[in-house]
């Protein structure tokens, strides 16, 4: 049987203008000090704990700048496919990522199929972000010099 594709089920949220107005009011009015409550159907009040209210301010401050999220957990495993998709990298050269041990796999049991945990890749794409934030420094730098090529 044919594996579901993990990015394709996790929930995606694309904020349009008034989710974005919300997400802005929301982090506008919650202080440190603040509480949240989730009102139910019934009118009864349901209050959030301190993890559940980080995670969401953490999604209203990427929604009030108009990012796209999906939700993943942290321990999902993808396919070598679904971090290609996830890198925005062809699948050839992530499984060349993966041979070269840049990206950390595993072989699945009695197969020769992959799988690579999520965090892994986002700490692969932190690592890739900052060299490429600095090699911006460096030729920022040699073209404020003046420096003959």
């Amino acid at each position: 049987m044919a594996r579901a594709s993990v990015l394709g089920d996790s929930p995606t949220i694309e904020p349009d203008a008034e989710d974005r107005s919300a997400a802005q009011r929301l982090l506008q009015g919650v202080g440190e000090e603040s509480q949240l409550a989730l009102k139910l159907a019934d009118g009864s009040e349901l209050p959030l704990s301190e993890a559940l209210v980080k995670a969401l301010l953490a999604l209203a401050g990427e929604l009030s700048v108009g990012h796209v999220v999906r939700v993943l957990a942290a321990e999902t495993t993808l396919t070598p496919a679904e971090t290609a998709e996830v890198l925005g990298l062809s699948r050839p050269f992530v499984v060349r990522l993966l041979d070269e041990g840049a990206i950390p796999s595993e072989h699945l049991p009695g197969s020769r199929h992959r799988v690579v945990r999520l965090e892994d890749v986002l700490e692969f794409q932190a690592r890739r972000e900052r060299r490429r934030e600095g090699r911006r420094k460096i030729a920022d730098a040699v073209e404020s010099a003046d420096l003959p090529y």
